[in-house]
């Protein structure tokens, strides 16, 4: 590290979300029904349960295993919660919502036009993990998308008085 505790090695080239999941295979199935995630490959236990695997959404590869609680290795199911989610920016919100929807997923919130310029959505797979779906509607700038972020805790003000 240097003095301002920048890194010495390089660059970070690339970054893999990886998912820890119980029910791994069940769990490729549904990314591919929900998401049209494509498998790459899985290294899988005599037993079935998945080491790792990898499945390419859009540009992006997704790494998961299923959990191996021995290793501390656990999912959202075994600790109640999440506290990450992904976003999926996609062409039509509305079309990959009831997508999910059909092959499985929790609609947590409907899509809804946002004050930052997208229509979005989240849903919850069945294994733990919040999907954040998103659809390009309109250019904002920075400005612009602070002056309608304050003006929406106003108005909750508002209703609150």
């Amino acid at each position: 590290m240097t003095a301002d505790h920048t890194p010495t090695a390089g660059p970070i080239r690339e970054m893999f979300p990886y998912l820890r999941v119980r029910g791994a295979p069940a769990a490729i199935d549904f990314y591919r029904q929900a998401f049209g995630a494509t498998e790459i490959f899985r290294l899988a236990e005599p037993g079935g349960r998945v080491g790792h695997a990898e499945l390419q959404f859009g540009p992006v590869v997704i790494m998961l295993s299923d959990e191996y609680p021995e290793y501390g290795i656990v999912g959202p199911q075994s600790t109640g919660g999440t506290g990450a989610a992904i976003h999926l920016h996609v062409d039509d919100v509305d079309a990959l919502t009831s997508q999910a929807a059909a092959a499985g997923a929790e609609i947590v919130r409907e899509p809804t036009d946002q004050f930052y310029g997208e229509r979005s959505a989240t849903v919850r797979d069945p294994f733990g993990h919040e999907w954040l779906l998103g659809s390009h509607i309109e250019d904002v700038a920075p400005e612009e998308m602070q002056r309608r972020f304050t003006a929406m805790f106003d108005g909750a003000a508002d209703a609150d008085s």
